[in-house]
């Protein structure tokens, strides 16, 4: 059956792929806003129409099926690493890390420099590290509880993590979505970098003023003096708050800097964790691995304390390894039957300048992150179609390549259902749709990039020669 073929393979339509497409968008408006359902079967109903859609194009379902498993496996290492910050995460509550972060947070920031503080902490430590999934489970979390007991509603609190945690994790070239944009584009790490400066340095400046203004209405209130002794005195109760407990996140942003792979690195951070349970909170062994599978929790008797470290473990990361699961099987079929690569094309045909050119680069590159789920894909399939169609204008790889990265890297986050967004959520605790309004880079950054190609500014040009072959 897998082998049996209707008829020879042929190209979508626009109709066709568009198709697919729309049936996503109605199901999953239908679902969320009026059942206010989970995305996961909308995005398998979706999948299932755009496997219907290839099978009249010609498709086996054998090519559909690798289609989705190649997918899924470009994917995998996110997964991976996914499931272990869960674990990290629950082992760094247990061992009193996180508790210790917060205690020490609460006690030096004050809400009117916290937001922008949290920013620039997020920032240098993804810069260091490249990961913005490293930032938002280690110093994310803690400044979370900090922010949370600071009075600071949590939405802020995120979108200051993720806008921060996104810089670095642009602009580090460390970073894997750095490292592939250039290539996608034809471009070199260290120019594309440099050529990021323009449009990321302006979209972060601007972010950190928003929210120096949003601290502003905070730093006129009265701090709840009652309410953060009650947190501290409850951390130290707990938790055995010795200052080598900082030791486990200094390791893990030592071994990324040192080019240790993420995820041998991060089970070596989870295993400082349980060997910190172990000696400094004197934790069993049954209660490492349980923290470790289950997550964390506690009983305090103060709520705020219970609700900022009850979380963590593997379990709590399955709900989103299974959205992501879901979103990769459609990307696959749209990638796999070329679907995207149809709707791409029709696009270019609106490109009649450089401003409409990078439009349209955005735009797809921010449609691919809503369809298909994957950030990668965001950046691997609209570099590879619209690598010709710049340097034809003679524009130079890195225009292409710092687009890229304003649109797909830094609207990921922003998606629930994508990889990047859905990690978010179930890392920070905070949903997507939240922190939106407040992840201000993300936001600016590909407004910026357009404001560039619509104006000329900085958009650099190929040499004579590189143009004539």
């Amino acid at each position: 059956m897998d082998d049996y073929k209707l008829k020879e393979k042929r190209k979508a339509t626009l109709l066709e792929a568009f198709i697919p497409i729309i049936s996503l968008i109605v199901i999953l408006a239908v679902s969320l806003i009026q059942f206010e359902a989970s995305p996961h079967i909308p995005i398998v109903a979706g999948a299932v129409i755009a496997a219907i859609v290839a099978i009249r194009l010609g498709y086996t379902w054998k090519e559909l099926e690798d289609g989705m498993v190649k997918t899924i496996t470009m994917a995998m290492q996110a997964i991976i690493i996914l499931m272990i910050i869960g674990m990290l995460i629950g082992s760094w509550i247990l061992s009193g890390t996180v508790p210790i972060m917060i205690y020490y947070g609460l006690k030096v920031l004050s809400p009117s420099i916290f937001l922008v503080a949290t920013c620039i902490i997020c920032a240098v430590v993804s810069l260091a590290t490249g990961s913005s999934w490293s930032t938002a489970g280690t110093v994310g979390i803690a400044l979370l509880g900090v922010g949370q007991g600071l009075g600071i509603p949590l939405p802020m609190v995120a979108g200051a993590i993720i806008s921060g945690a996104y810089f670095g994790d642009k602009m580090s070239p460390l970073s894997d979505t750095t490292n592939l944009a250039p290539a996608m584009a034809g471009a070199t790490l260290f120019d594309h970098i440099r050529h990021m400066i323009y449009t990321t340095g302006p979209a972060l400046l601007i972010a950190l003023v928003l929210y120096g203004f949003l601290g502003m209405k905070y730093a006129g209130q009265e701090l709840d003096t009652q309410s953060i002794n009650a947190i501290l005195q409850t951390l130290s109760s707990n938790f055995n708050l010795n200052p080598i407990l900082f030791l486990p996140p200094i390791a893990v942003i030592a071994m990324v800097i040192l080019k240790v792979p993420a995820v041998p690195g991060l089970i070596a951070g989870t295993g400082l964790g349980g060997l910190f349970a172990f000696f400094f909170q004197k934790a069993s062994l049954k209660s490492i691995i349980d923290v470790m599978h289950y997550g964390y929790s506690i009983e305090s008797g103060n709520k705020i304390v219970d609700g900022l470290l009850s979380r963590g473990g593997m379990d709590s990361m399955m709900w989103t390894v299974s959205l992501i699961l879901c979103a990769l099987c459609l990307g696959g079929i749209l990638e796999t039957t070329g679907m995207l690569e149809v709707i791409a094309e029709s696009l270019l045909t609106f490109a009649h300048g450089t401003g409409s050119l990078v439009l349209i680069t955005l735009f797809t590159s921010i449609f691919v992150n809503i369809v298909t789920g994957e950030q990668y894909l965001s950046i691997v399939i609209p570099g590879r179609m619209y690598k010709d169609a710049y340097k034809k204008r003679g524009l130079a790889p890195k225009n292409l390549s710092r687009c890229l990265e304003d649109s797909g890297t830094l609207t990921s986050p922003l998606i629930p259902w994508n990889t990047c967004g859905a990690y978010m959520h179930a890392t920070l605790g905070v949903h997507p749709f939240e922190y939106i309004f407040y992840a201000y880079l993300n936001l600016l950054n590909p407004l910026v990039s357009l404001f560039y190609g619509i104006t000329g500014l900085t958009m650099e040009k190929l040499e004579e020669e590189v143009i004539s072959n």
